[in-house]
């Protein structure tokens, strides 16, 4: 009787110990979102620049991702970067003087391109689809006109090219939408990026929301020489004379909110006109962050282009 009991005491350890392995074997890893992707930083010609990469294990070419004026890395849309990280790895970074990465911020749109391009060759990269957002479109426009041979497709979204209308305006535009939001006390981003009515106001809102849900490792704000440097730099760009557009060759998605007060939307007109091969989406009832009021539109068709 008592090995009859010591064998089914056995089996039942045996039993235990194999569901226990079998639970231990079924748990899986958090996911990863651009909410907990941990920061990495690469040294770029003898400086740190610190990036988040999501989407790490998909085939393909990366997207490297240029952000707006007086962005870090906590500032790119979460909605955003995780949808096309469902497809795609996307790689986010500070630029010089911006968020973690340390330096100075360049005065010039030539040398914000010369760091992107040593940033994406110290990643090991020699090609990439690049992704531009307001002053991350000016230097997108930069890297396809001299080094072509760095980018299949590119997507460039509330920017203009160098000469646009209004685009050397857009400093003074910037300080009274600052300081309208420390009047109010709202984020300036609430003002420069959304229409003025109910439609603009809960985008921003939700926007800015979810520039908020990551809580940890959260980087540096922008500091006040950075920006200034960043708006001297769009300024030039802005009084530059026009550049030939009609040399870019590549397949190129411009995307830009009907009403857009930073870059005015007849710019992405423009680009559209004198790209050869580029599509134009223009978002309705939306100004300069019409990526973000539309993101989910907006991931679905520039998974599409980039497919």
């Amino acid at each position: 009787m008592n090995s009859i009991k010591l064998i089914l005491l056995c089996s039942l350890i045996g039993v235990s110990t194999a569901f226990s392995q079998t639970n231990m074997n079924n748990q899986t890893e958090p996911v990863m979102t651009f909410q907990n992707v941990k920061t990495q930083s690469v040294n770029v010609e003898g400086t740190e620049f610190f990036y988040r990469i999501l989407g790490e294990n998909k085939p393909g070419l990366p997207i490297i991702f240029l952000n707006h004026l007086s962005a870090t890395l906590d500032e790119c849309d979460p909605r955003i970067i995780d949808g096309l990280a469902a497809e795609h790895q996307i790689i986010c970074f500070d630029n010089r003087g911006m968020g973690a990465t340390k330096g100075t911020t360049p005065l010039t749109i030539a040398e914000m391109t010369d760091d992107t391009i040593a940033f994406i060759k110290a990643l090991g990269y020699d090609k990439v689809d690049l992704f531009g957002f307001s002053l991350g479109g000016f230097i997108v426009q930069e890297i396809l006109l001299q080094e072509p041979q760095l980018v299949r497709r590119a997507i460039l979204a509330g920017t203009g090219p160098a000469g646009g209308e209004g685009i050397s305006k857009l400093p003074s535009v910037t300080y009274k939408d600052i300081f309208k939001g420390y009047l109010t006390f709202r984020d300036s981003k609430h003002y420069l990026f959304f229409n003025k009515n109910e439609n603009g106001h809960k985008a921003a809102k939700d926007y800015l929301s979810r520039l908020k849900e990551r809580k940890e490792d959260r980087v540096e704000k922008m500091r006040i020489k950075s920006l200034n440097n960043q708006l001297k730099a769009i300024r030039a760009y802005g009084l530059q004379s026009p550049q030939d557009l009609s040399v870019i060759k590549h397949p190129v998605l411009i995307v830009n909110g009907e009403h857009d007060k930073m870059v005015p939307s007849s710019n992405s007109t423009a680009l559209k006109n004198r790209i050869p091969n580029s599509e134009i989406i223009l978002y309705k009832d939306a100004g300069h962050g019409s990526i973000f009021q539309y993101h989910e539109d907006f991931v679905k068709r520039a998974l599409e282009f980039l497919g």
